[in-house]
């Protein structure tokens, strides 16, 4: 029976502490920063290179405003590098991106592409895109095109450069 009334003092003295908390005292014991949870370390990403290293993409990656609550996405994701064409024929290196992102409870993706057709000068870039989920990354080699071929986007595998969590 005294462990019994041992526990329920114990008890009642962790609730009462709890009560007497201050708001500000409750959130520091509770809270992380703000700053941790808003914004991710940079991701280096690269050398990535198309077949025979006809073409190759680096950069880095920032992840800002992680939510986990439904789905797990960033608020924004700048992904910023260089694409550089790397043959001295008519082709250009290609950096395309699938990023799959959130529209209501659906993960759609869309495409985006940087070209360099110049050769061994890097192009850079910088995009920010919202609502992400993941980002993948296929480096290219091929003819100047207002957008690149389907086998580009469709042979060969993705390099998953960001998986929100």
């Amino acid at each position: 029976m005294t462990a019994a009334r041992a526990l329920a003092a114990l008890a009642v003295t962790a609730t009462s502490a709890a009560i007497l908390m201050t708001p500000a005292a409750a959130q520091a014991a509770t809270a992380q920063p703000a700053t941790a949870a808003a914004q991710s370390a940079p991701i280096t990403w690269g050398p990535y290179y198309a077949p025979g290293k006809a073409a190759k993409a680096a950069g880095k990656l920032t992840a800002t405003g992680e939510d986990h609550a439904d789905l797990p996405t960033a608020a924004v994701v700048t992904i910023s590098g260089t694409v550089q064409d790397s043959t001295k024929s008519a082709s250009c290196g290609w950096a395309v991106f699938r990023v799959t992102y959130r529209s209501g409870s659906n993960l759609p993706s869309r495409n985006h592409w940087v070209r360099d057709c110049s050769y061994r000068t890097p192009k850079h870039f910088s995009v920010k895109h919202h609502d992400v989920y993941q980002v993948e990354l296929k480096v290219c080699s091929e003819a100047k095109a207002a957008k690149p071929s389907l086998n580009c986007l469709y042979a060969g595998t993705w390099k998953t450069l960001y998986l929100s969590k």
